[in-house]
Order: structure tokens, then sequence, then C-alpha cells
């Protein structure tokens, strides 16, 4: 179907309209030049007795062309790693906030409670429901919800495995520079592997510090340095008067393998051997 018969014709030109197949191909893949009075074409044509039924068609299809298309999204690896991570971060967020909740009603139980995640483990390792004393009881519910916390640092646990081994298999050069768990966060605040890859570097270095940035740009704060990134090591671990360099240097690394990623899928060694060697030197300059 070329463009001069679309746009004569319309993308119904020589469809069944009972053929969803077709109609999605000559939506999906027809170009008009001009804008035109479709409905009123496809009436004319006798691709439709009316306008209600051409809407209705066209609902249909492109409905059927969205649906196609974010299953397609969805069901790629990158898609699987960025729910992964945001998983993650949901269940271990919970986690923290109901351990939270553990230590405070210990409080009123037992003598110098502890905190965490781990105080709760060990709550819900002690604790037992086989009472009727209306203490006892409260204090089952409370070896329950610690249980809760137990089940859900768990399952964080697991889904943190799992991006430490899927990750490196979908972008093994961001992963080996910024290992796998900050990739997969990269990846998931980029949106994807292709955007991040797209992205100029000075983004790349300041995802994740939208908030921060959106406070500079209405005056009321200092413009950002680095967003996530500042987790690693490079960057947290370097003097602050140095931390936006080491930020930006890890940032123009990360794009350049998200690009190798992304296109290619070789793995470059070569690029943290570069990153080192220029962290050591932005070092040298605070020693």
């Amino acid at each position: 179907m070329n463009e001069e018969s679309v746009s004569d014709s319309g993308w119904f030109r020589g469809v069944d309209p009972g053929d969803r197949t077709d109609a999605r191909d000559a939506i999906e893949h027809g170009t008009a030049a001009d804008p035109a009075a479709w409905p009123d074409r496809a009436v004319e044509s006798g691709f439709v007795e009316d306008r209600e039924r051409y809407y209705e068609v066209l609902h249909d299809v492109t409905t059927a062309i969205a649906r196609t298309q974010v299953r397609e999204r969805e069901g790629t690896d990158v898609q699987r790693i960025i729910h992964c991570v945001r998983a993650m971060d949901d269940v271990e967020r919970v986690a923290n906030e109901l351990a939270e909740r553990v230590s405070a009603w210990a409080g009123t139980s037992f003598d110098d409670p502890g905190t965490g995640i781990e105080y709760a483990r060990q709550i819900a390792d002690e604790t037992t429901a086989d009472s009727e004393d209306r203490r006892e009881v409260l204090d089952a519910r409370l070896g329950s919800l610690a249980a809760r916390v137990r089940a859900l640092d768990d399952e964080g646990q697991a889904l943190r495995e799992t991006i430490e081994r899927v990750t490196p298999e979908v972008a093994p050069n961001v992963s080996m520079l910024a290992g796998p768990v900050l990739a997969a966060r990269l990846i998931a605040l980029a949106g994807g592997l292709e955007t991040l890859a797209k992205k100029p570097s000075g983004t790349v270095q300041l995802l994740g510090a939208e908030d921060a940035l959106f406070a500079h740009l209405s005056g009321r704060a200092s413009a950002p340095k680095h967003g996530i990134i500042y987790v690693h090591e490079y960057v947290s671990g370097t003097v602050p008067e140095h931390r936006g360099t080491a930020a930006r240097a890890l940032a123009g690394k990360l794009t350049i393998a998200a690009r190798i990623d992304h296109y290619s899928g070789d793995r470059r060694p070569e690029l943290q051997t570069e990153l080192d060697e220029r962290i050591a030197r932005i070092r040298e300059r605070g020693s």
C-alpha cells in the first residue's frame, strides 16, 4: 500500500471489515500525506454502512494494536528487570516500615526492644500463638506481624538475587561498571535500556535527582551533582569537592556501556579499566 493510494482511499482500501489482521496491518504500516474525512470515505467506499460502524471498527483494531504492542514491550527481559527492581524496592520499603511498627509494639511487652528487620526476625522466631491469655494473644499477633516482616525480607533478598543474576545477561557492560542492582535501577529510572542508551551522560548523571533538579530550576537549591549513581563507591567514596567530577566520569562510561549493550551486546572489559584509571586520577587530586 503506497502513500498515494492511502491518501486517496484511506487505510481501509481493499480491507475486509471482518478481517482484523488486514485492518491492523493497514493501520500500523499505512501512511497518509494529508488528513481527510476518512469516516465519510469509508462509507462511500462500502467499507462500512455508516460512520458509527467505522468508529467501532477503528476502535477495535487500534485497541488490539495497543494491546499487542504493550504485551511485546512488557514481555522483554528489560521490562521484567524493571518490574523486579521496583518490586524489590517496594518490598524493602514495606518490610522496613513494618519492622519499625514491630519494634514500637515490642516496647510495650519486652524490656530493651531492638530495632530493624533482624529484630523483627528474632520476635518472629521467639513468639508463639499457643496461649489464650490476653497479653500472650496480643504478643502472638505481634509475632505474626514480625513473621510478615521476615517473609517480606526473604522475598526482597530473592528479588535481589534474581536481579544480580539476570541483569548482567541483559546489560553486561552497565552491570560491570555499576553493579547489577544499580544497573537495574538506572534502567528502571530511564524507562528501559534503549531509553538509557539514548540519554546524554549529563542526564544519566542526574537520574534519581529529579526533585533536587526541579528545586534548583525553581531557584530553591543549588544544582545537584549526581543522582542515584551516588551509591556507587566511585562517587560516594570520593572526597566531596571531587564527587561531581567522579560522577561525570562514571556517567560518561555508563552512557557508552548502555549504548553498547543496547546496540551490539558486546562485552567491553576495557571500559572498566578506563574508568578505574580515570577515577584514580581524580582521587589523586584530593590526596
